[in-house]
């Protein structure tokens, strides 16, 4: 029984992992039944949302429900918990340790710094900029006005810890900067540049995510990620119509 137990524990700190970290659920719901073949369990039942795991054994009385609170992006999380359960059905570690290994990967803070993740905002804003409008005269300053925008939004979100405010604080002071630089004549295209300025915080991977569980006929994580890359996106428009209204 405490075997028994131990399994379903994994099953659901590795599916809350991945779901956590921007993996689709169809993908955490394999994961999670192989770890569980892996240990002997044949017949694992689970019911999976974006805000909570269900596992359970038939024949048996043991059941346990997993709540997700945060969703966040990270898929070198989800690579992991995919490597130690590739480790696990080679038998190189036990289940004791690779429940250790997730409970360490779980407790670890985001791999890149600061200053790479706003490098990492730059380096998308102006060569999609470019890719979309083929405009190479505003790309310096797309890709400036890219890095401060999503460095606002990473430090509302630090602050205030909601991810739409955060995105509608960012969106803003995007289109601000946008028609400042082109008043000044810094920059010729005030959409190109909004346009590619706002890349870094579209919501792609929920956007993603949700197709592909709607394809798998995760009939209620999908639309559930769809509402929220809708919020997203709304956030971030209703943020550039702020600033077309009153500047």
């Amino acid at each position: 029984m405490r075997d028994l137990k131990k399994v379903i524990k994994t099953c659901l700190l590795a599916g809350r992992i991945m779901i956590e970290n921007g993996s689709e659920m169809s993908r955490a719901e394999d994961t999670m039944k192989r770890i569980a073949i892996n240990s002997g369990i044949d017949d694992l039942q689970l019911f999976g949302t974006i805000t909570g795991l269900i596992v359970s054994v038939p024949n048996s009385l043991t059941s346990q429900v997993e709540q997700i609170t945060r969703r966040a992006f990270d898929l070198e999380k989800v690579s992991a918990v995919n490597s130690f359960s590739r480790e696990y059905a080679a038998k190189q570690i036990t289940l004791d340790e690779f429940y250790e290994k997730l409970s360490t990967l779980d407790e670890a803070t985001p791999f890149f710094p600061f200053w790479l993740q706003v490098l990492g905002a730059a380096l998308v804003s102006g060569p999609l900029m470019v890719a979309f409008s083929g405009n190479l005269v505003d790309l310096g300053v797309t890709m400036l006005v890219g890095a401060l925008g999503y460095t606002v939004f990473y430090l509302s979100n630090r602050l205030l810890n909601v991810k739409y405010i955060s995105e509608f604080f960012a969106s803003i002071v995007i289109g601000i900067l946008a028609v400042l630089i082109v008043r000044m004549g810094w920059g010729q295209s005030l959409d190109d540049i909004i346009i590619g300025s706002v890349m870094p915080l579209v919501p792609g991977v929920p956007l993603t995510n949700a197709v592909r569980d709607i394809l798998n006929g995760h009939l209620v994580s999908g639309p559930a990620r769809g509402v929220e890359a809708l919020l997203s996106a709304c956030a971030i428009g209703f943020g550039i119509a702020f600033v077309f209204r009153f500047i």
